[in-house]
């Protein structure tokens, strides 16, 4: 069964640099390998990404490490202009470093209204600082008189599954849906608060995990990478579509 690992032993001392591989290997080498067992590294450190991934993978012999097990990998650049590019560029980056399997997603919002925008820039929309607040509140400004019927905007994620090797794969998930009028639920994280799903009548944050975890463009684009890694972990010999 899917389960999240974290490193035993860190050094808090050290911090990012020319030395950074060496010491992520470093960092490698303190993992317990279990037999039997495919060994993932999702590569984020957002606990919700995570909380997500273990419940679409949670029936798999796979082992999964967030970044927090290898804290000698600095913050991953995102220095494509696609989602593709981003997420290929995150994934095989810490495959390389921790020679592990490595899934990486990057996603964002896309508002009609805003011709496609923020688009594969929403992470780092009004700047890396900004909080999930602030953008969502500037969304909200700039789509001020915007008639209900032309808030329309989607999510879309891209997964790219890397070996250490430098092979890679990437899978595609959409959800679509409005943007609200106001900020509405607790729950996810990034611009939940003010994506709508029609078919529920709630924003991404009012909806059960289990819920977000059917219809959301992240858990769409791991559900496609599921029979790829199911045929990984498993040892068969081609992916199985599942329903």
């Amino acid at each position: 069964m899917a389960a999240v690992s974290r490193r035993t032993k860190r050094n808090p001392r050290r911090a990012p640099g020319p030395r950074h591989k060496r010491s992520a290997r470093r960092a490698e080498s303190t993992i317990p390998v279990t037999p039997g067992v495919l060994e993932v590294v999702l590569a984020t450190r957002n606990p919700g990404k995570v909380r997500e991934f273990l419940e679409l993978m949670r029936d798999l012999p796979i082992q999964v490490y967030s970044l927090d097990a290898f804290p000698q990998i600095g913050q991953l650049k995102e220095e494509g202009i696609t989602y593709t590019e981003n997420a290929i560029s995150k994934a095989a980056t810490v495959a390389r470093l921790t020679r592990r399997l490595t899934v990486a997603d990057d996603s964002g919002i896309e508002i009609d209204a805003l011709d496609g925008k923020p688009g594969a820039q929403s992470a780092r929309f009004l700047g890396d600082g900004a909080s999930d607040k602030a953008r969502n509140a500037r969304i909200l400004r700039l789509l001020h008189n915007v008639s209900a019927e032309h808030r329309t905007a989607r999510y879309r994620a891209i997964v790219a599954v890397a070996h250490p090797d430098g092979e890679t794969r990437t899978f595609e998930g959409t959800c679509e849906g409005r943007i609200a009028t106001a900020p509405r639920g607790a729950g996810g994280f990034g611009y939940d608060p003010v994506f709508m799903v029609p078919a529920y009548g709630k924003t991404m944050a009012q909806l059960p995990l289990p819920v977000k975890n059917r219809v959301s463009h992240r858990a769409r684009a791991f559900a496609a990478a599921r029979p790829y890694l199911k045929t990984l972990a498993t040892g068969r010999g081609s992916p199985e579509r599942e329903s």
